[in-house]
């Protein structure tokens, strides 16, 4: 977080009913609500706008490169929000998606959607056709009479806020809005919808003062004490999730203090280190037996669960994970504890979980060599030697993987939907936080091909997406990187299908499926748009090719033929999927 955006949060309340508004004086010369809206923007501390252009967006566009804001013009909506999610998890300031009407905003759908799922904080700024011309037929008519208003234009399931400016007066209050709710902890979608005519209208009120007012969950000391003496009661466990990623220095304090065993969700690798002994394991997809062993062999009177919603994806809702006793669930939303497991006896704590963690910490003060280490099943990866004259196994690319990238450098790893992601959250292991992203909510193929993209820009450096084939041609922003310079990496398991889907069916047993795809070269699609790439064929060449990669200091693919008949960790997923329903025996 740069000194501006600190500057900004120094400045503000920490209650939210002490928002204080200055009013700007009136501009002596012309003020158009577009030069309003962007410096607005620029005092709640934005600093990325990632986007496509269009007519009817053109004053907006046109503002936006005349501010302080970076505005990357990208070759899709939905690939532009990606990044922007990514950016943000990167730089925690807020970032601008853009847009044109009509299919503009029904394209960033998909990206922003996912920012909802991600718990990101994104503005989506569209346009709309002018009220003049509304019911007219207008190009790309963006009204009530083309496009369903409920969801996009208001708040709902996609978006936190939304409004359309009719009017530079409203700017006030959409000001207003914004800066409450960006201070608020947790993700933040919004969608400021301005027509045409407006954008280009003068500026007819003043602006207040953008003031960010932070407010924070806290829990009482009643609380507090009464969860020490749940957890004091019996050894306990801990389930780290993707929420408690800004509490990792106090959950390694807890376990040290407690000797309490510790599980993650996929999302949450590295926010306890997976190289610690008290580390047992991942949990869900991709996950590993140790953790159900653990939970069958060393039951916990408690289990503490800090920032996961325990969804399909991170606990496949298995009974086997339910602690003899409770629950104690940790989470900034209220609805959230309870949910997964409403069978369970779980005691819901509505708090920020590292507030939660540095109050609960004091009870347990650090006592050298009293802290009791327990004795647990670790994952540990089979031990795998390279082949000279076969495809590459997934298995074989990853030990290189976390030699290289993961272990011999500082870049960020990423990994797309599908059988990618299987393989990285079961076989990469990371030892510090913020190194590792994966979007297993919303789960859209071309996130991480596109995200990578906004997270390399945000750290200026490094970003690594592993990525299937399928989501490569799907959804590809290597020509924004190459007009950027984005020192991005694409390393893509190349098998030529569809293959989580193709092997899934299979295990439903629908064996006449075909999701096979023509086997693309990635190479030289990449260097066709200005990027550079090696294609490995041999699992003796992969070291060499990876090495390349991360030394690049431009965006670099690395094509990867990959064996089509290794079967990624991804049964429970086809198991869940047949207590549903889905199969076909």
């Amino acid at each position: 977080m740069d000194a501006k955006f600190q500057d900004i949060k120094a400045n503000t309340s920490k209650e939210l009913n002490s928002t204080k508004q200055q009013s700007h004086s009136k501009p002596s010369v012309p003020f158009l609500v577009t030069e309003a809206v962007v410096k607005i923007l620029e005092d709640m501390g934005v600093q990325y706008a990632f986007g496509v252009s269009g007519g009817a967006i053109a004053p907006m566009w046109a503002a936006l490169h005349q501010s302080s804001i970076q505005v990357l013009h990208f070759r899709h909506e939905a690939g532009a929000a990606f990044a922007a999610i990514e950016a943000y998890f990167v730089s925690d300031r807020p970032v601008v998606v853009f847009a044109t009407t009509g299919p503009g905003i029904a394209n960033a759908l998909t990206g922003l959607l996912a920012a909802r799922w991600e718990g990101a904080k994104v503005i989506f700024v569209s346009a709309s056709t002018s009220a003049a011309q509304r019911g007219r037929w207008a190009i790309q008519e963006t009204s009530t009479y083309t496009m369903p208003s409920a969801g996009i234009f208001t708040a709902g399931q996609i978006f936190h806020y939304a409004t359309t400016l009719e009017s530079s007066d409203e700017l006030p209050e959409v000001s207003q809005r914004l800066a409450l709710r960006l201070g608020q902890p947790g993700g933040f979608i919004a969608h400021i919808s301005i027509p045409t005519n407006i954008q280009t209208s003068l500026l007819k009120t003043s602006l207040p003062g953008v003031t960010l007012s932070h407010s924070v969950s806290t829990v009482t000391e009643e609380t507090i004490a009464e969860c020490v003496q749940l957890l004091s009661e019996a050894p306990f466990a801990i389930w780290v999730g993707f929420g408690a990623r800004a509490a990792a220095k106090e959950i390694y304090y807890l376990a040290q203090r407690t000797g309490a065993a510790v599980i993650c969700s996929p999302r949450g690798k590295g926010i306890f280190p997976e190289n610690h002994p008290q580390f047992v394991g991942v949990t869900g997809f991709g996950g590993h037996e140790s953790v159900l062993r653990y939970m069958q062999e060393q039951r916990p009177r408690r289990l503490l669960v800090l920032g996961t919603r325990l969804g399909e994806f991170t606990s496949f809702w298995n009974p086997t994970m339910i602690p003899s006793q409770s629950f104690l669930h940790v989470d900034i939303d209220p609805d959230v504890p309870g949910t997964a497991y409403p069978s369970a006896n779980t005691y819901a704590i509505h708090s920020d979980v590292r507030i939660f963690l540095k109050a609960l910490l004091k009870y347990f003060p650090e006592r050298p060599g009293t802290s009791k280490i327990p004795s647990v099943p670790l994952f540990k990866p089979d031990a795998i030697e390279p082949h000279t004259d076969s495809l590459v196994r997934p298995e074989v690319l990853m030990n290189v993987i976390q030699q290289v990238i993961v272990d011999g450098s500082d870049a960020l790893v990423m990994a797309e939907s599908g059988n990618s992601f299987a393989w990285v959250i079961h076989l990469l292991r990371f030892s510090t936080p913020n190194r590792y992203r994966i979007s297993n909510g919303f789960g859209s193929m071309g996130h991480f091909v596109t995200g990578v993209v906004g997270a390399a820009l945000a750290r200026n450096g490094k970003a690594v997406a592993i990525v299937g084939d399928g989501a490569m041609l799907m959804n590809s922003e290597v020509n924004t990187a190459v007009k950027y310079q984005v020192p991005a990496v694409w390393i893509v398991l190349n098998d030529g299908r569809y293959n989580i889907c193709q092997q899934g069916m299979a295990y439903l047993g629908f064996n006449d499926a075909d999701a096979t795809i023509p086997q693309a070269d990635f190479v030289k699609i990449a260097e066709g748009m200005g990027a550079a790439g090696i294609r490995v064929e041999r699992e003796s060449d992969i070291q060499s090719a990876l090495e390349k990669a991360i030394a690049a200091t431009t965006p670099f693919v690395v094509d990867v033929i990959i064996d089509p008949t290794q079967i990624p960790p991804s049964e429970s997923r086809n198991q869940s999927l047949i207590s549903q329903g889905a199969t076909n025996y």
